[in-house]
């Protein structure tokens, strides 16, 4: 959202509508769903999301989803924002990641070798678990020779701040209790955000998507990884990206 003119709880909830009202309607074409599916690893088991006994069977129901929006205004034109919501994953984890463009003519290049994914710097704002707010850059190796690695500068927050943090949730109830509405949502927002949704939700109904299936504890659907690869990002949970 655009910066608000103050701090104010109505300043701030004026321009997160403006940016609901502003995003491009969801195309079916940008959206995966998927569905968890029961699998054994080692001696243990994992059930189905068609498994649980209040789940009909042969639910389409998706305990995945992801999606490429992008937003209609001067400042944001092109740029896709990648979200996913998802269930039974391999790790449980919410954080916003930006990834940083490629470098045009980027002389560095040949030093990454072909992993092209090293040549973008990242900032990452982790909310839980473990809050951090750390920035991947490329840097050169120390020695004589030029190779580019890709490290962390890290601020995490139960490293630098030893005082305990207080949760979500108790910060949502203190927050109730003192009438500070910045964070709750207006209902014009909420009608905003339907607004954009609902079109999409009665699409996948409609049209009865059966939902990509993903195995319990597994990083999600394969479709999720193509749907990113299309707007040339990448997800935080592949490997080595769980720091």
């Amino acid at each position: 959202m655009e910066t608000p003119v103050s701090l104010d709880a109505e300043d701030i909830r004026n321009e997160k509508v403006k940016v609901l009202r502003s995003m491009q309607p969801l195309l079916l074409e940008n959206v995966i769903v998927g569905q968890y599916k029961g699998h054994n690893k080692g001696s243990k088991s994992y059930p189905a999301y068609t498994d649980d006994p209040t789940v009909p069977k042969g639910s389409l129901t998706p305990t995945f989803a992801a999606a490429a929006l992008f937003l209609n205004n001067a400042r944001w034109d092109g740029v896709p924002f990648l979200m996913k919501a998802v269930k039974a994953l391999h790790t449980k984890r919410a954080e916003i990641r930006v990834q940083f463009r490629h470098v045009p003519g980027n002389l560095y290049k040949r030093n990454f070798g072909t992993d092209l994914d090293k040549a973008t710097n990242k900032l990452v704002l982790r909310l839980q678990p473990g809050e951090a707010i750390y920035l991947k850059i490329n840097n050169k190796v120390p020695g004589l020779g030029m190779r580019l690695d890709c490290s962390d500068l890290n601020l995490l927050y139960r490293s630098r701040y030893p005082t305990e943090i207080p949760d979500a949730y108790e910060r949502l109830v203190l927050d109730a209790i003192e009438g500070e509405r910045r964070l709750f949502i207006r209902s014009d927002e909420l009608d905003a955000a339907w607004a954009l949704f609902t079109p999409l939700l009665k699409e996948l109904e409609e049209k009865k998507i059966v939902p990509e299936l993903y195995p319990y504890g597994s990083r999600g659907p394969v479709g999720a990884h193509y749907l990113a690869a299309k707007h040339n990002v990448r997800w935080g949970d592949l490997s080595g990206e769980d720091s």
